[in-house]
């Protein structure tokens, strides 16, 4: 194993693991908030906000939400802060692994915008600093006042966003550097907003003094922030694995579709807990998601070749030798992957043709093969092995 690759299969396997813990408490501590029983008025309690009782692993829990009294701090307090930050740099130590090094290969893309290694990187970076600046500033300024037209605003830069990354990078690196942002923007707002508000709220205490609310309800705004951002980054971790959906000349439609889906059904799973209807309207969300990804990538992009008569196999066996084997073969030619990607190896006629389906897809459907098309496919070729398969991928 290679040290690219072992660094790529550490750096993922522990993304994934804090990746477990911070998700799972997210949504357990949002699950807690709404589900809350709070104690009626003048019952003696009055900074409690709630209480519930649980049961697991063979025993009952009573979980209370309250402010403490002045001076009540207990010796043991538990935080949930590490597991956001071991999220966030293992997700940057990916993106410095996978799409930084190796001259920036899975980052850039020339049919798309040709540029140099240094200046991807910077674009890149830059816009991971310059959306945590944008949303910060507009949160602490028109959230406070208005903040519906700061959902909204939020909305129209994140989609802004993701629609210029699209022009910029690789479609899969498109995919990965909106939900990158989108990460980072949740750990700004733990480190920068959540935490500094549990910090004071804690040092309050401390002092015998009184805690402030707005301090609480200021830390509360954001982590339902990130609560929202949870679904549709999930999807973008796991996106690398579908061609259909960065590939596609719509992708950045499909990521909409999926983004709208996936955080409203987050909405309707929270306002369940209010005592809301929530199920249907969940469902009807997860359609948008799920229809936008089978409805937009079944719209094709117009042929820029339309081949006439037969393609014999003589001929599909050449383009793909010529185009394809480099990397995808028993013994890659390319340094870049010494073992075939996905191990598909086109030696054989049977192997070949195994692989039919698949070659129309990601070659000519998707045009996402070869590997941002480093063998120089033209337009014809791609068309003559798309009319191959159509044929029925004959061996003749």
């Amino acid at each position: 194993m290679q040290a690219n690759e072992l660094l790529d299969v550490i750096f993922r396997w522990a993304h994934l693991i804090a990746g477990i813990m911070w998700i799972g408490n997210s949504m357990l501590f949002n699950w807690l908030d709404r589900n809350l029983i709070v104690p009626p008025a003048g019952d003696g309690h009055r900074r409690s906000q709630g209480k519930i009782y649980m049961v697991h692993s063979g025993a009952f829990y009573e979980v209370e939400k309250k402010l403490l009294a002045p001076g009540e701090l207990p010796d043991q307090l538990h935080w949930f802060k590490w597991q956001n930050f071991l999220t966030w740099l293992t997700g940057i130590s990916l993106l410095v692994v996978v799409y930084y090094m190796n001259g920036a290969a899975f980052l850039i893309d020339p049919s798309v915008r040709a540029m140099s290694q240094g200046e991807a990187i910077a674009i890149s970076a830059g816009t991971l600093v310059a959306a945590w600046a944008i949303y910060d500033a507009m949160w602490m300024t028109l959230g406070r006042k208005l903040p519906g037209v700061a959902t909204a605003l939020s909305f129209a830069l994140l989609f802004g966003a993701a629609y210029g990354f699209t022009l910029l990078f690789s479609g899969r690196a498109a995919y990965i550097q909106t939900g990158v942002m989108m990460g980072t923007v949740m750990t700004g707002n733990v480190w920068m907003r959540i935490l500094p508000s549990q910090k004071e709220l804690i040092a309050a205490t401390r002092a015998g003094q009184e805690q402030d609310p707005t301090l609480s309800l200021r830390a509360k705004q954001r982590s339902i922030h990130n609560n929202y951002l949870t679904f549709p980054l999930l999807f973008i971790m796991v996106s690398n694995h579908f061609a259909s959906t960065y590939g596609h000349h719509l992708n950045w439609l499909v990521l909409f579709a999926v983004m709208v889906g996936g955080a409203g059904v987050r909405h309707f799973m929270n306002v369940r807990y209010a005592g809301k209807v929530w199920l249907f309207p969940a469902l009807a969300m997860a359609a948008i998601g799920v229809g936008g990804m089978m409805g937009v990538t079944r719209i094709r992009e117009a042929p820029a070749v339309t081949i006439e008569g037969n393609v014999d196999f003589a001929r599909a066996l050449d383009i793909i030798q010529k185009r394809c084997v480099q990397c995808h073969s028993a013994r890659p030619s390319d340094p870049q992957f010494p073992i075939a990607p996905g191990n598909i190896q086109f030696d054989t006629p049977e192997r070949i043709t195994a692989m039919a389906a698949r070659i129309k897809d990601r070659v000519v459907v998707n045009k996402t093969m070869p590997f941002l098309n480093r063998t120089q496919m033209t337009e014809e070729e791609r068309a003559e092995l798309g009319k191959w398969v159509d044929l029925g991928a004959q061996l003749r």
